[in-house]
């Protein structure tokens, strides 16, 4: 059956703001490389045995409405062929939380501030680089034994009487020197101490999939080093703006912010 037979038959993907969603594609004879365009940017698809896939994000401020996700098949015979993906975003209500943390992390002084722009403009190197193959090869896990859901994903953030950007990661509870896992197989692309986010772990895991584990009391991995599905890369705490100790656990999808458990639902590759 052809490819845009399939896409007909297969309607629209439905997702809601701020979710991590796998697009997939047949085996097809003689396709050499396939990518998706969304958000601006170019991702390739991955071979596998009973096709191609790829993850996109849809960050938790995309308007909620239909997309038209370009799709480009090359050929061995250096063709092309040009398809699409429909996506509906649905909306999602995210409410507004309010929160008193220590004023320093509020009212910045000019070194502060300049610190945490500094990090900012690190941070977002980060997620803008995309690592053309994926680093996992079974399904995301949580990074807190037993954990089943987070908190405040996408919450509208008031910190001392004053609005900030949208809460972008699920809280965990967690006690002080909880080990906190790897959600997956990924490389230590950050590990030190953040302005915000105090201890901090980043990993990237390919395909653009990121995930991070802040507010840690002590990072328990190695700038570069890859770990596995399951290895301890630090304890969490309470460093960073927080009220208390806990486990911000983030993922982003190049730079789009989604619900760190959308990741569950990827499946294996």
């Amino acid at each position: 059956m052809a490819l845009t037979t399939l896409f007909a038959l297969a309607g629209a993907l439905v997702v809601g703001q701020g979710e991590a969603v796998q697009l997939t594609l047949p085996e097809t004879a003689d396709v050499e490389a396939a990518w998706a365009s969304w958000d601006g940017r170019e991702v390739p698809f991955v071979a596998r045995d009973e096709g191609w896939l790829t993850v996109i994000g849809v960050d938790l401020d995309t308007p909620a409405q239909g997309y038209d996700i370009p799709v480009r098949l090359e050929f061995r015979d250096a063709s092309a062929r040009h398809l699409s993906i429909r996506l509906e975003v649905k909306a999602r209500d995210f409410p507004t939380t309010e929160l008193t943390v220590e004023p320093r992390y509020v009212e910045l002084d000019a070194d502060d501030q300049a610190r945490a722009a500094r990090e900012s403009r690190e941070i977002g190197a980060i997620y803008a680089t995309l690592t053309p193959e994926p680093y996992w090869t079974e399904a995301f896990g949580t990074p807190l034994q037993g954990a089943t859901g987070g908190r405040n994903f996408g919450h509208r953030r008031v910190f001392n009487g004053q609005a900030r950007a949208p809460h972008s990661g699920a809280d965990l509870r967690a006690a002080t020197g909880t080990p906190i896992l790897a959600s997956n197989r990924g490389r230590v692309v950050l590990a030190k101490e953040l302005f915000f986010s105090g201890n901090a772990v980043f990993l990237d895991h390919g395909l653009g999939v990121y995930s991070a584990y802040l507010h840690l009391s002590e990072i328990g991995v190695e700038l570069g080093s890859m770990v596995e599905k399951g290895q301890t890369v630090g304890l969490a705490g309470a460093t960073g703006r927080v009220t208390g100790p806990h486990l911000h656990w983030g993922a982003r999808i190049l730079d789009a912010r989604v619900d760190p458990f959308t990741l569950l639902e990827l499946g294996e590759n």
